[in-house]
């Protein structure tokens, strides 16, 4: 066992301008070979290779209390000390600024042994390597500063020598290099790592860039042009579709805490099964009375239609955009705008989606959309309950800009559209933006695993919304009374549709 003791003595008689503090070090070296655990935790690796150098010196054998200071054994040292020292904090406050030593400049850390600045520092190591003897042209008590710490080598290196500086903790041109030799290890080693990550091509770099500038111009986040539609209507007959929407939103006010943790939470599994069946025991099913209600209520239809009419001339103008959607025929372009033109609207919808009260924002308090609103343009629950569930876990999955434009793509593209001829152009297409989306996921998405699965389970989510949507629709159309509220654009991309 290798024993230390380590001795702050605050000196009596040095002249004021000495050292405040002399460090007397004693070594019991019993058993050489172990260094000391303080030392390696606190103090950098030369400290480490000086404590192994010197306990590697030749052994002179003295008893345990071997005079080895001026005649008194390290026990007395000890016990003169304890009443005379001042304990020195083993931490130092990182607010205070650090001063050298030896010539007062601004120190840089510990170096062999002692808070010194560089030019002290090397100034130490040189002349430890060259065994160096200078002599002082004065009386030998130069005060050293940091202006003229040059002037006189000889008191700079007794300055050194007292604040505690070991030639012991300087490290040999071997253990030079093998430090060296290991930071450039270390530096290979990361740059090894940073090179095996997962990157993306300048080709899928270019097509990110494509899609995310295709949507801010097409998509204003300022909604300055809902203005221009028709005006919001909200007052109006109750219908009773109506009343259960005013329950749904105001259920998703008071448990909207729940929403606003996991997608996959029990309380919003319940809170949404309870919903459904609280509509069913109220008679959630059409009865001829409700829809003779339902046809006098329809105060929201002419400004959600046009609402989701200036939305249709947006997906256009992003579809426009899409890397290879010019290219196909003309056919194939406007079936797959028709059948995928509502889900593009729903993706699109959820960047103004809120967890907070469950409605769309979409500027003012008069644009701003609950789902009392939706009923009054003629949709029902069927299809409101299962939108309002996607536009959660969709705003739960935290998607990147990137990741959201893409998935809108992908869902464009899709080779299945009912009128699509081309079916494996389309899909070329489709599956260069999942590998691109892939790709994305792993380089710029940690933790991001199952979320490709995840977005591509939302699509099947979004066609079932469609299929329902295209029914309402239908019901809609066919009263002379509503169809005269919708727009041409409306009437021809839902008209046409094929389910």
């Amino acid at each position: 066992m290798c024993v230390c003791v380590c001795v702050c003595v605050r000196a009596q008689s040095l002249p004021v301008n000495a050292v405040g503090f002399v460090r007397v070090s004693v070594f019991c070296l019993w058993n050489v070979g172990v260094v000391p655990t303080r030392f390696t935790n606190n103090r950098p690796v030369q400290t480490v290779l000086a404590w192994q150098r010197m306990s590697h010196q030749p052994k002179q054998r003295t008893n345990a209390h071997s005079t080895v200071f001026g005649g008194k054994s390290a026990v007395q040292v000890m016990e003169s000390a304890v009443s005379t020292s001042t304990q020195v904090p083993d931490e130092f406050d990182r607010n205070v600024p650090r001063i050298c030593g030896v010539c007062g400049d601004k120190a840089t850390g510990f170096h062999f042994n002692a808070m010194t600045c560089e030019g002290c520092k090397g100034f130490f190591r040189r002349s430890m390597k060259r065994k160096a003897s200078f002599t002082c042209p004065f009386n030998g008590s130069c005060t050293i500063t940091k202006d003229n710490r040059r002037h006189c080598q000889a008191c700079r290196l007794k300055r050194c020598l007292d604040i505690g500086m070991m030639k012991e903790f300087i490290l040999t041109d071997e253990e030079v290099q093998r430090k060296k030799d290991l930071i450039q290890r270390r530096k290979d080693e990361e740059a090894q790592r940073e090179a095996q990550k997962p990157r993306l091509s300048e080709e899928q770099r270019n097509i990110i860039d494509t899609l995310v500038d295709a949507h801010h111009k097409t998509y204003d986040d300022s909604y300055s042009d809902f203005s221009r539609f028709r005006p919001p209507v909200r007052e109006g007959p109750v219908t009773r579709s109506a009343s259960r929407a005013a329950s749904l939103h105001s259920l998703s006010d008071a448990s909207s805490d729940s929403f606003s943790h996991s997608p996959e939470s029990g309380d919003c599994k319940m809170n949404l099964s309870n919903l459904l069946m609280m509509y069913q025991e109220q008679g959630l099913s059409s009865s001829p009375d409700s829809k003779e209600d339902e046809g006098s209520g329809l105060s929201m239809l002419p400004h959600l239609a046009d609402l989701v009419s200036y939305s249709i001339q947006k997906v256009i103008g992003f579809a426009k955009m899409i890397p290879g959607f010019r290219e196909l025929t003309a056919e194939d372009q406007i079936a797959l705008l028709k059948s995928s033109a509502i889900e593009v609207i729903m993706l699109r919808s959820n960047q103004s989606f809120s967890l907070e009260d469950m409605s769309w924002s979409c500027g003012g308090p008069d644009f701003k959309y609950c789902v009392n609103d939706v009923t009054k343009a003629g949709h029902t629950l069927e299809l409101l309950e299962p939108l309002v569930k996607f536009q959660v876990g969709l705003k739960k999955l935290n998607l990147h800009e990137e990741e959201h434009v893409l998935l809108m793509g992908i869902c464009l593209l899709s080779p299945d559209r009912p009128g699509v001829q081309d079916h494996v152009r389309v899909e070329a297409l489709q599956d260069r933006l999942s590998e691109v989306l892939q790709a994305y996921i792993l380089a710029h998405h940690p933790g991001g695993r199952l979320l490709y699965a995840k977005m591509i389970q939302k699509l099947a989510d979004l066609r079932s919304l469609n299929e329902e949507h295209s029914k309402q629709y239908r019901s809609l159309s066919f009263q002379p009374e509503h169809s005269m509220q919708l727009t041409p654009l409306v009437l021809e991309v839902f008209g046409g549709q094929v389910t």
